[in-house]
């Protein structure tokens, strides 16, 4: 047996010069990031500020770094595929092999989903829920660092595949038998599942944590139903997460025993049954659309209030739908296969459950337009997504409530009408509502503001871009084109596929106007610095904090008497001007200590994935002693808080007087 597994220098596609190009590039990036930052000597304080800290703003920046990288990242794959589709047809076989085309579209799907949507929703919970709630951190800091850094473990693992080995050619939902050792007998499946499962855990550590801090940690007075919008939502999706994503990490490990021991869950020998891995699959797929989801409706529902000058309509029925959806959410998963076989009676009722579902959302876009409805709306960049979103996901709607209907699920089945219905669903509503909470909080976390101009650029190309990239797929669905087509036939399509590429270069030039949007932002950072700690005339608690906010969040933790409390503190404040602003009095605060727990178990969850999927059993078993180390020594660690003095504390507070006693 060699001490290396199954790794060779055959592992490395020497003979895929695309491949080979595409790391050349990564890895001069990279080693000059490296360069520059030792150069400068930025280590200690990157090691201290950012990769041992336990800060749920720190993690937050980082989780949307993190995603917005790894953006680039999956585009890439999409423009790659869209341009290969466009050339592809006829006697042209266009310029990307099978194999390589195979891998594009699993590690775009797998990408986009588990590592830029993910992470952009949970970056902005982190950073933005205990803020909201008037709270000092998230329960559990310490966990939150080490589900960040699992989840960078994963983009790690998934990474590495493009440069050693392969990635998965299956899809990104990894169907078996095709996922199964007989017809997968490449680690490229292994490199999906470990990466996978090592950010799931991740990940599932992070519902638990946001539960726990929602549930039990609010500001003194602050009820459920005084809590703003955006943190119900997040209750819901971590909901979602601590039922869901147990499901995955148990179907993965059986795909697993499977793969490494001959185990037979999805193998017609012995009993096995692949349609099982499907129902499994989906009980978690369709929650996470859920899961993506609602985190982006919470950010409409803030931004469709604070520039409408306005509360939000129908507060109370807003927090209804969402309970709604976080229940509904697991009546529908059948949906995705309604040409399994099933019975008629068993189709019809995930038909119609799919298209009730639709209902709550229907009144939350009612909600935003109401809500904007006689108010005086100041279309910033934010409200430009959020219009964007309603106008596009409506329609994306529409077109799943068609798909629900199982008669014309069977003409539509595996062809790019779904494809382009699932992207008119996912874009507006996870993507258009991240970027729009991105440039919303951008100023409380970095203390300046983003450039507008360039910001509207980026919105309108991405608007554009999108409508031109997914509308003619619906005809070539409707034409009969299906999915993951390297190379066809059929001539008539070519015209449709080339104004979808089109589409991808107007997105692809609005990836380069944030880009911009950011440079120039950094660089005119005095012109567009926030000094009130409030630059949108915000209702909820966040804006009541210096931007960027201290550690402690909060001096005095906040007391709450209703909905949009800020809000009416400052009215109430601007009724009062002539009254002398009362004396705070000060206390030490507790902060919670910097830990490289995150971080080292991360190393060894990189290690200990790496080894399993080139079966290096030494080198697994050192990285699986190595996490266990790192919690021992986390477990009885002497010291787990910092304080921080009263005089500190005041200091800060007198610096920054736009903070509002709430």
């Amino acid at each position: 047996m060699s001490l290396l597994g199954k790794l060779s220098w055959s592992a490395i596609p020497f003979d895929q010069p695309i491949i080979m190009g595409t790391v050349a590039c990564v890895a001069i990036v990279i080693l000059a990031t490296l360069a520059w930052i030792t150069a400068k000597g930025y280590w200690p304080y990157l090691w201290r500020e950012w990769i041992t800290s336990v800060d749920h703003k720190r993690i937050g920046v980082m989780y949307l770094m993190l995603a917005l990288v790894m953006l680039i990242r999956g585009f890439s794959d999409a423009i790659m595929m869209r341009t290969q589709q466009a050339v592809a047809a006829g006697d042209a076989q266009g310029y990307l092999p099978p194999e390589h085309f195979d891998q594009i579209f699993s590690a775009h799907g797998t990408i986009m989903i588990f590592f830029v949507a993910m992470p952009l929703v949970i970056g902005l919970m982190n950073f933005v829920v205990p803020l909201q709630l008037g709270v000092r951190d998230v329960a559990f800091p310490t966990m939150n660092s080490i589900s960040f850094w699992l989840t960078a473990s994963g983009v790690l693992l998934t990474n590495a595949s493009l440069a050693i080995g392969e990635f998965a050619k299956t899809g990104w939902v990894a169907y078996p038998p095709l996922s199964e050792l007989q017809f997968s007998p490449g680690v490229g499946v292994d490199y999906y599942l470990w990466a996978l499962q090592i950010s799931g855990v991740g990940t599932l550590m992070t519902g638990i944590n946001f539960v726990t801090t929602i549930l039990k940690m609010r500001a003194p007075g602050m009820s459920y139903m005084r809590m703003p919008v955006f943190c119900w939502t997040a209750l819901a999706s971590n909901l979602l997460i601590v039922a869901a994503f147990p499901v995955l990490t148990a179907t993965f490990a059986m795909l697993l025993l499977d793969r490494y021991l001959g185990f037979h869950f999805f193998t017609v020998d012995s009993g096995g049954n692949a349609m099982m891995y499907v129902n499994l699959f989906w009980v978690w797929g369709h929650p996470e659309v859920y899961i993506l989801v609602l985190p982006a409706f919470g950010i409409f529902s803030e931004v469709s209030a604070t520039f409408s000058g306005k509360p939000l309509f129908g507060y109370r029925s807003m927090v209804g739908a969402t309970m709604a959806i976080c229940v509904l959410a697991y009546t529908v998963w059948l949906h995705h296969f309604f040409t399994m076989g099933a019975s008629a009676g068993v189709n019809a009722f995930f038909g119609v459950a799919s298209m009730i579902i639709a209902v709550p959302t229907g009144v939350k876009i009612f909600n935003w337009l109401f809500t904007m409805y006689g108010g005086r709306i100041r279309f910033t960049v934010p409200v430009l997504w959020t219009i964007g979103f309603m106008v596009s996901f409506v329609f994306g709607g529409l077109t799943g409530v068609l798909l629900a209907l199982p008669p014309v699920d069977w003409q539509v089945h595996n062809s790019l009408f779904l494809v382009a219905h699932f992207h008119h669903v996912i874009i507006p509503g996870v993507l258009f509502g991240c970027m729009a909470g991105y440039n919303y909080w951008f100023p409380k976390a970095f203390g300046f503001k983003l450039d507008e101009r360039w910001g509207a650029a980026a919105f309108w190309c991405w608007f554009i871009g999108f409508h031109l990239a997914f509308m003619p797929l619906y005809v070539v669905g409707l034409m009969g084109m299906t999915r993951r087509l390297q190379h066809y036939d059929v001539l008539s399509w070519q015209p449709w596929l080339l104004v979808a590429e089109a589409g991808a270069v107007v997105i692809f030039a609005g990836i380069i106007c944030q880009i911009i949007q950011l440079a120039t932002s950094i660089r005119h950072r005095e012109e567009l610095r926030d000094t009130t700690g409030d630059p949108w005339n915000g209702r909820t608690l966040e804006w009541a904090t210096a931007s960027p906010p201290p550690a402690w969040n909060y001096a005095l933790l906040p007391q709450i008497s209703s909905i949009d409390a800020y809000w009416l503190k400052k009215q109430r404040a601007l009724a009062h001007q002539a009254q002398p602003a009362q004396e705070r009095e000060y206390a030490p605060i507790e902060v919670p200590r910097n830990s490289a727990a995150g971080f080292s178990t991360a190393f060894f969850a990189v290690m200990s994935g790496f080894a399993l999927i080139w079966h290096i059993w030494w080198m697994a078993a050192i990285g699986v002693f190595g996490i266990f180390l790192t919690m021992l020594v986390f477990a009885f660690r002497e010291q787990e808080e910092i304080k921080i003095p009263a005089e500190d504390i005041a200091a800060f507070d007198r610096a920054h007087q736009a903070e509002v006693a709430v």
